[in-house]
């Protein structure tokens, strides 16, 4: 026989043996794997998936067609990527999501937003409220030197009820005169900058009015400011309209610093602490006599009313460049701004920039190119007309407790627990307001039912509220650190909600257009209002609410 032929013929007994092969099976669904080796059975435990493992025919022991070896179906083997995958998914995939989440908020605060802007934004918002809180902050040095003693808080609250007749004059502007808003809000910022420098220097100075003494000049500065406030719902709060969803919750944030920068400042000056009680005296028979001491602040009135002056003109500059500066009109929303804030958004993002003209105004309109770095606005839905009156008179309601009750009764709910449980939670919830509103920048809610589960949850802390100041001086839990705590937390929470409702709904009213945002604020002043003119009755003229003392 030819060497050749052998050859072949060996090759093909080769590929015999290759088909008589044995087979190594691997199961998943097994805790053991055997092996038909030579008569032998393998026992191993395995979670790798079904494979198989030709080996050589155990009768030529001299011919090897696999790289198999004996001890290798017994080798721990990498798991492949899929495999890794699916089974790390449970274990591993919560804790990513988790951090991914924090990562991917972090990133949206700063995607497609300019920070000037948001600077631009929060000084604006600080100019709304601030003259106002200042003021009332300002309490326990102004009752020392008003003739009316501890009943001015009383008069202020009218004074600042009056302020509401000027969301009434720029309606009725708004209906004859058609004017722009923009003047008309330098002219309210630049009133509100105005009445805080002539506060700092006339707050105590006093008139002869039905033959009794008055703090006119107080009353006159305090309505003057109340025109900024209170105006700002309907006009300042519907400019931001223009600009994208995110630039209207920094002038929330702003807005709810109009009410934490002027606490903080008065902390520093050392108002609004608790009394010391100091051993004054003794009676004959040895009993001592305390007497309450309250320490002198560390700057005055004047000095405290120039801070105020300041913060309103960083707010004039703060507006000024919002309303001037080019790069601010690159974030405006893709929008047709009508007169009187009437606003038509285009929820078209394939659109190039453009300029419209609606009746007189030009606005700019910015949409989205998926070629260009672009903004794009995300909005919310558009709800129904029923919804739509329903989360009108929503706010209303909330306004009406969140400004025009809870600040009156907060005292008698948080002092029987005494005066450093009263300062915390007033403290805290100052603190509350802007938190709540930097928050949704991060946790936005816009549905109608996330909306209404939270204020649920606010309408339970309102009711405790309302029953610790009903039950005043003696509230359930009365003189525990208990009742303390509970407190402080319910009014830290309550305030931080109901910010943050106002501001949801404010979101999903500014995404419908038209005057949404004018009535949005209309409805919050007219909340507000009754609410304020309702408490004033209730607990000057009938004895709902009785005043806890702290006594040495």
């Amino acid at each position: 026989m030819n060497p050749k032929d052998k050859l072949d013929e060996g090759d093909n007994d080769d590929d015999s043996n290759k088909e008589q092969a044995s087979t190594t099976v691997y199961n998943l669904n097994s805790s053991r794997s055997t092996t038909a080796d030579n008569g032998n059975e393998y026992h191993r435990t395995s979670n790798q998936t079904v494979y198989s493992i030709p080996l050589a025919s155990s009768s030529d022991d001299s011919s090897v067609v696999s790289n198999f070896t004996p001890h290798q179906p017994y080798q721990e083997r990498p798991l492949e990527p899929s495999e890794e995958s699916s089974l790390l998914q449970r274990r591993d995939k919560p804790r990513a999501s988790t951090k991914m989440k924090i990562i991917l908020g972090l990133g949206k605060f700063f995607e497609n937003r300019s920070v000037i802007v948001d600077i631009l934004a929060i000084f604006f918002g600080i100019g709304t409220w601030i003259g106002i809180n200042g003021t009332f902050i300002q309490l326990p040095l102004l009752v020392e030197v008003a003739p009316e003693g501890w009943s001015l808080p009383s008069y202020l609250s009218v004074m600042v009820q009056i302020g509401n007749l000027g969301p009434l004059t720029y309606t009725l502007i708004q209906k004859f005169c058609k004017r722009n808003d923009a003047p008309m809000i330098y002219i309210l910022l630049a009133t509100g900058t105005l009445s805080a420098i002539l506060t700092a220097f006339f707050y105590d100075k006093t008139a002869v009015v039905f033959g009794g003494q008055h703090s006119v000049a107080l009353f006159a500065l305090t309505i003057f400011t109340a025109f900024t406030a209170c105006t700002s719902s309907v006009l300042f709060m519907p400019y931001m309209g223009r600009f994208r969803e995110i630039y209207l919750i920094t002038y929330f944030v702003g807005e709810g610093l109009s009410g934490l920068l002027p606490s903080v400042v008065a902390l520093i000056q050392g108002i609004g602490g608790s009394a010391e009680c100091r051993l004054v005296n003794t009676t004959e028979t040895g009993e001592p006599v305390y007497e309450k001491y309250v320490p002198p602040p560390r700057f005055g009135t004047e000095d405290f009313f120039i801070f105020v002056f300041v913060m309103m003109l960083l707010s004039c500059a703060g507006f000024t460049l919002l309303d001037r500066l080019k790069l601010s009109r690159t974030q405006y929303a893709a929008v047709k701004v009508g007169q009187g804030n009437d606003y038509v958004y285009s929820r078209d993002t394939k659109t190039s920039p453009t300029t419209l003209e609606a009746n007189g105004n030009k606005s700019t309109v910015s949409e989205m190119d998926d070629n260009q770095n672009k903004i794009v606005d995300e909005m919310a839905p558009e709800i129904s007309s029923r919804v739509y009156v329903f989360l009108l008179l929503l706010i209303g309601t909330v306004s009406f407790f969140a400004n025009g009750v809870f600040n009156s009764i907060q005292s008698y709910s948080c002092l029987p627990y005494g005066g450093q449980a009263y300062h915390l939670s007033a403290t805290l919830s100052v603190i509350a307001n802007p938190l709540a509103c930097f928050l949704a920048i991060f946790l936005p809610h816009t549905s109608l039912r996330s909306i209404l589960s939270l204020t649920g949850v606010a309408s339970l802390l309102a009711a405790y509220v309302f029953v610790t100041a009903a039950m005043s001086p003696y509230p359930p839990l009365h003189g525990t650190t208990a009742g303390s705590v509970l407190v402080i937390i319910t009014w830290t929470l309550l305030i931080g909600l109901v910010s943050y409702i106002k501001l949801s709904i404010t979101t999903v009213m500014r995404a419908q257009g038209g005057k949404s945002l004018v009535w949005t604020g209309a409805l919050t002043q007219l909340g507000s209002l009754i609410g304020s003119i309702l408490i004033f009755i209730i607990v000057n003229y009938t004895n709902s609410f009785t005043a806890a003392y702290e006594e040495c």
